[in-house]
């Protein structure tokens, strides 16, 4: 069954994502992001806004080869325990046309195509996590790489931001960048799951 999700609100999908529905992403790798997702959830990096009613924070890793990425599904943030039927295969992404495919129990996160345009940067990139924390968000943004203040999430406009910061030094070096026109996010890559968790992690 083939579903489309086009330009919903703040917090859900903005661009149009052709969802396959089907089974749950590779085990093994569904287990690595469950792994780093459980302390990312335990601080507060990952879950739910009962102010705006939404889920915030993804995290996804590089599928072998040119597999695509497997990412946390559209508003699950406020899932304390995730499995497979949370994850989607993110297969292929159209940054000119605002399209993401994917296919799996859910959707994908919101934040898909901004994690596909990383992972393009370079093959070196092997996970990307996206967190919300105010705190971090305020103390570390004017010190950190910062995408434009008005740029918001979840567009390709935000995509080509970080092909823009890829290009800062300090970015590719400590991997990590505040998202300033989207209050409270923040954003890690890394060669592997770990680092990228632990770099925002080690920020708190």
């Amino acid at each position: 069954m083939r579903k489309t999700l086009h330009d919903i609100d703040e917090g859900c999908v903005k661009y149009e994502c052709d969802w396959t529905q089907g089974p749950p992403p590779d085990a093994e790798l569904v287990d690595e992001l469950n792994r780093w997702r459980a302390p990312l959830f335990a601080a507060g990096l990952i879950g739910y806004d009962s102010r705006g009613g939404v889920g915030f924070g993804n995290i996804s890793i590089r599928m072998p080869g040119d597999a695509g990425f497997v990412i946390s599904g559209t508003q699950t943030g406020h899932i304390e325990t995730t499995s497979g039927a949370h994850y989607a295969l993110v297969t292929d992404v159209d940054v000119v046309r605002n399209r993401v495919r994917c296919t799996g129990m859910v959707a994908a996160s919101s934040e898909a195509m901004t994690h596909a345009a990383l992972y393009a940067l370079d093959d070196a990139v092997g996970a990307v996590v996206h967190v919300h924390s105010a705190a971090l968000w305020k103390r570390y943004l004017d010190r950190l790489p910062a995408t434009n203040r008005d740029v918001a999430y979840g567009t390709p406009q935000m995509a080509r931001e970080f092909v823009r910061l890829w290009h800062d030094a300090e970015f590719r070096k400590n991997g990590v960048a505040i998202m300033a026109g989207h209050d409270d996010g923040l954003l890690s890559i890394g060669a592997s799951l770990n680092v990228a968790a632990e770099r925002l992690l080690n920020l708190m």
